[in-house]
């Protein structure tokens, strides 16, 4: 092995947009940072793609803004994104419900309900007020139990206040949300089926849970606040220029980023990091370390369970990831017949749990949930559920059954879709693994269940970007803030490192 005569105060393990956020800041706190990144680009999940001409666009996710504070700490414009877009049900009468947090929202669910029509703003209302107390909680550093340190005393009760200016109903209602089910919350705010329906496929987005799922209250609020309602928040030039602006942010203020530079592990001595190993066998030095992969795999593999405490290697171990998403994309004429904005393939309550029946026994859902978006000639999807574990084959010969599936789905809707198509391409949660390094096809790094939240998330009384190596921290989408696009997580964890003087 051959050692780097540079030394960093810091090396952040993953170019993804936490770990660009964390770098970006810890370099703007003049700190000496170095990104590396395993993939030949950086992003992460947010990286372009290029399948030829015309056929250019965001592989896994169609909208994305940063967390705006996070935005405007980086120099960065909040306005990137489009925030009027509709969120249309597809029906299958040939109807379509299209929901906005304005008057036609109203009057677009009025002919299913009127009764529902006229609780559509408070319902719009609460749901802002949920999201804005769960960006307070996602902004508010977890204690570090079991024995909570008098510094997460303030930011506590800033919390506990935050909850208590939401008023005793709306503070019992966000609570209650929180454990219940994306159908038993919807029952309580409204009678109609196809609008329940249509707010609890936003709830089941990117977790493997249905909208009976206990929890699934809490993914709405989570979903609602990164999205900004319930469509998602498309920026001019995709979620690549999100990502071109945060390398762009982190170079500005005096970070590097190595891309094609795999670290093969941490290095330890004496119980604290001192650098990195690369694939080839480099050695980089550094006084911390902060990996932004899944928490599985930057404390499994990269410090190894040799270095941690058994109780700790258990509990990482026992980190669910389960992922059962995969992504297409078409390529047409222009004449698919599809609108703009988001479209959700959710018809019923039921529809959506027998989706999700699929995956609880390694399946492909026949009938699937899907949310779809179009960008100029392309029309892309996100698949629910193709579970990353098949009970029977693998995803070799699933690919194209799933792909058949999603475009008569999707033709059911728009006629003259099918005809439109010149090129098609799926990205399984194989893939996900493979490519972009997603354990499990797991977009979040870590399923958002009741036992992977809060404190809880990613292990339980580790939920502060700490590890018990010192100087060796996480900030990834598995850690407490993380799940879709934000930055809160990379954030966060930049707040830690520079708390303990790094």
């Amino acid at each position: 092995m051959t050692a780097m005569a540079t030394s960093y105060d810091v090396i952040v393990i993953g170019a993804g947009h936490n770990g660009l956020v964390a770098a970006a800041m810890l370099a703007k706190a003049g700190r000496k940072v170095l990104v590396l990144e395993r993939r030949d680009v950086a992003g992460g999940q947010l990286a372009n793609e290029s399948w030829g001409e015309g056929f250019g666009l965001d592989p896994l996710h169609a909208g994305g803004s940063l967390r705006p504070d996070i935005a405007r700490e980086l120099g960065l414009s909040p306005d990137g994104a489009n925030t009027h877009a509709s969120y249309v049900s597809l029906l299958p009468d040939g109807g379509r419900l299209a929901l906005r947090a304005d008057a036609a929202a109203r009057e677009a669910i009025r002919p299913y309900s009127a009764r529902d029509a006229e609780r559509w703003p408070e319902f719009v209302a609460f749901m802002d007020a949920a999201a804005g107390f769960l960006d307070a909680a996602y902004r508010t550093p977890m204690p570090r139990l079991p024995t909570p340190g008098l510094r997460h005393g303030l930011p506590l009760a800033q919390l506990a206040w935050k909850l208590r200016r939401l008023g005793r109903r709306d503070m019992f209602r966000v609570l209650r949300a929180v454990t219940m089910s994306a159908l038993e919350l919807t029952e309580e705010w409204f009678e109609s089926e196809v609008l329940r329906a249509a707010i609890a496929a936003v709830a089941i987005h990117g977790v493997t849970l249905g909208p009976m799922s206990a929890g699934t209250g809490y993914t709405l609020m989570h979903q609602w606040l990164n999205r900004g309602g319930l469509a998602q928040r498309q920026r001019t030039g995709g979620s690549g220029q999100l990502a071109a602006d945060l390398v762009a942010a982190l170079k500005r203020h005096g970070g590097e980023l190595r891309t094609g530079a795999g670290v093969q592990r941490v290095r330890i001595e004496g119980q604290r990091a001192r650098g990195v190993v690369l694939a080839g066998g480099e050695e980089i030095a550094a006084r911390s370390v902060l990996a932004t992969a899944d928490p599985r795999h930057s404390l499994l593999d990269l410090v190894g369970a040799p270095e941690l405490p058994p109780e700790f290697v258990w509990q990482a171990q026992s980190i669910k990831l389960r992922g059962s998403v995969a992504k297409l994309h078409w390529l047409t004429d222009g004449s698919h017949d599809l609108p703009e904005g988001t479209l959700a393939v959710a018809p019923s309550i039921r529809y959506l749990e027998r989706a999700f029946d699929a995956a609880k026994y390694g399946e492909l859902s026949a009938q699937p949930y899907l949310e779809i978006t179009t960008r100029g000639n392309v029309v892309s999807a996100h698949f629910q559920f193709a579970p990353f574990a098949l009970r029977q084959g693998d995803w070799t010969d699933a690919r194209a059954q799933m792909e058949r599936i999603a475009t008569d789905t999707l033709s059911a809707h728009a006629p003259s879709f099918a005809d439109a198509v010149r090129q098609l391409r799926s990205i399984t949660p194989a893939d996900l693994q493979s490519t972009w390094g997603l354990a499990e096809g797991d977009l979040n790094h870590g399923q958002l269940i009741l036992d992977q939240l809060f404190i809880l998330r990613p292990i339980a009384g580790w939920s502060a970007h700490t590890t018990p190596i010192d100087g060796f921290y996480l900030g990834g989408s598995g850690t407490h803030g993380g799940g879709g696009i934000s930055g809160a997580a990379g954030r966060n964890a930049a707040r830690v490192v520079l708390g303990a003087g790094a």
